[in-house]
């Protein structure tokens, strides 16, 4: 997968604190603007055909109330679903939320604003064990670059979102989200929590 333009519009992340129905969450904020309709943008980012070639496979009952399924990722329910403009899932037993608003933007582009809510400290990757926060840099970024492809019809065939983090190529946009959110992490150091790599 050709990286070289997925540098194009990464403006920094934000960390923010809010309640969640698990407890006190520390909250990653991801903001992109993408060069399609609102209605492509949230097909893309709900109809399961489509979620297979850019984010994971998805399964389950896909409406309101329903349980779901994602490959190699925690399961959960949909709390709300605003077509196109709002989607509010809950992870992992409730550990986590994840807001996806949308918004119509000049130039029939649509500006994509993701919330991911956590009351987890840490995650363990490799014998290593790295705030959470930090590892969602080097989860969304690729997944907002191929997401970006996907809908410019770009994405290469043999592009496997479950696999992607071994493809030399996306090394480079898993380095950007990472350094993201060590960047954010330094200035925001009462929200570090977990030892390892932030």
């Amino acid at each position: 997968m050709n990286t070289k333009n997925d540098t194009l519009d990464e403006p920094q992340p934000e960390l923010r604190r809010r309640q969640i129905p698990a407890g006190a969450a520390r909250v990653a904020v991801f903001t992109r603007t993408y060069d399609a309709a609102v209605e492509d943008v949230w097909d893309a980012c709900t109809n399961p055909e489509r979620l297979r070639r850019w984010y994971a496979p998805v399964s389950g009952d896909l409406r309101l109330g329903g349980h779901f399924k994602q490959a190699l990722m925690s399961s959960g329910v949909i709390l709300a679903c605003d077509p196109p403009q709002h989607l509010k899932l809950s992870l992992g037993d409730g550990a986590d939320e994840i807001e996806l608003r949308l918004t119509s933007a000049e130039d029939a582009r649509t500006v994509l604003e993701l919330e991911h809510a956590t009351t987890m400290d840490r995650h363990d990757i490799g014998g290593e064990t790295f705030d959470v926060i930090f590892c969602m840099g080097g989860g969304y970024y690729p997944r907002f670059a191929a997401l970006r492809r996907h809908l410019r019809g770009e994405l290469p065939d043999r592009y496997d979102p479950t696999t992607f983090h071994r493809d030399p190529a996306i090394r480079a946009v898993i380095d950007r989200g990472s350094a993201a959110m060590a960047a954010l992490l330094e200035a925001n150091p009462d929200d570090s929590r977990a030892e390892g790599r932030r």
